[in-house]
């Protein structure tokens, strides 16, 4: 694979997205930090450019002074604000040089396949999974149910649409969220955890010990996406692994997390709340089955560039659950915070941050490239 920097005409122009209008603003501003913290400025021309909550484009000034002040004094988060631009031109260069986008953006209406539409209708190679595979993998009921097509193995689950009071299944019916409830319970037991469909970072998730917290759950779950999934709870180890590359992708060494709270929540991502083990203490073999795994959800749910994919690990050690490998789901725009898992699970498998980065845009490239190869519109 080529470095950007193997020519000094082809210097890329690597534009860093950040912000955006989910819930997920705040990750992605302390996530795009390090990105450019790591990213090599003798190789790219880096161009911050923050998407604020309403929706704004901003080139991003603070961004761009910390920049100049070198990686040693940026804050510990970037902002986005500055000066309003049009996306569009933001996106598209004049001058010679390849420009990549890098949407470090987390949630709905960045991570979903609608930052990738448009960076497709913009015909710009950016980092990361495709439209498809983004909008699949955001909704985590569309991702379980394709996943189970493919025979993947994952925990037991149900979901519901809930708008201004009204509970609807799966199959149109229309069901008092009381009857929705004790079915939940019947089939899933107790605890169960709710979460929204598309969210991530754990924005929204509760874990139920009783009939009322289900309820409390669901609402709660539904003022961020009216489409609610609750799942069983897995008495297994949290395991989460890497996976990198596009027609051929490849996976890390695993990392192991031992919540801090009852369950591994925004605090524990965020603020260092858990307890992380990298790499995970497993056998070869279990390290083997879970890397092929990782891989095989990766090609089926068609993502390139790359994915941490978390799953549970039911292995008999605490007692209950002997299913082996569970998938949880799979992250299209994982975290690049300085405790996050994807790139520590990469840096503890020989590849550092900036090499990452180096991959990623190169990954970006040759996609592009590839898929232009196939635009014919006559017949």
């Amino acid at each position: 694979m080529t470095s950007p920097d193997a020519n000094a005409n082809e210097r890329v122009r690597l534009v860093v997205l950040f912000g955006g209008r989910s819930a997920e603003h705040d990750v992605s501003c302390v996530s795009a930090r390090h990105v450019l913290a790591a990213a090599d400025p003798a190789k790219y021309d880096i161009e911050p450019i923050g998407i604020k909550r309403d929706g704004t484009w901003v080139l991003a000034t603070d961004a761009h002074t910390s920049l100049e002040a070198g990686a040693n004094n940026m804050p510990d988060r970037l902002t986005a604000a500055g000066p309003r631009i049009d996306a569009l031109s933001a996106l598209v260069s004049g001058d010679v040089n390849a420009t990549v986008v890098l949407p470090v953006l987390h949630g709905p209406m960045g991570e979903d396949g609608t930052m990738q539409g448009l960076l497709e209708l913009a015909g710009v190679p950016y980092v990361g999974a495709g439209v498809l595979a983004s909008a699949l993998c955001m909704d985590k009921v569309a991702c379980k149910d394709h996943l189970a097509s493919h025979a993947i193995p994952q925990g037991a689950y149900r979901w519901i649409t809930i708008d201004q009071g009204t509970v609807r299944r799966p199959d149109g019916s229309i069901v008092q969220l009381s009857v929705e409830i004790d079915a939940c319970i019947d089939e899933l037991g107790l605890p169960l955890f709710v979460k929204p469909a598309n969210m991530g970072s754990s924005v929204g998730v509760s874990r139920a010990t009783d009939a009322e917290a289900t309820r409390d759950a669901i609402e709660f779950a539904a003022s961020y996406d009216r489409e609610v999934i609750i799942e069983e709870e897995i008495a297994g180890r949290e395991i989460e692994i890497s996976v990198l590359g596009n027609e051929n992708p490849r996976a890390s060494v695993a990392g192991e997390i031992t919540p801090g709270a009852d369950f591994y929540d925004y605090e524990d991502k965020y603020e260092d709340g858990a307890d992380l083990t990298i790499p995970a203490n497993l056998g070869a073999d279990e390290l083997a089955e879970m890397q092929r795994l990782a891989i095989a959800a990766y090609r089926a749910c068609k993502v390139e560039g790359l994915a941490r994919v978390d799953f549970f690990y039911e292995d008999g050690s605490r007692g209950l659950g002997t299913r082996g490998w569970l998938i949880n789901e799979i992250n299209t725009m994982p975290g690049f915070t300085p405790i996050s898992m994807y790139p520590k699970m990469w840096q503890a498998t020989g590849l550092d941050y900036p090499s990452l980065i180096d991959e990623l845009v190169q990954l970006a490239l040759a996609r592009h490239e590839r898929n232009n190869r196939h635009t014919r519109t006559d017949h």
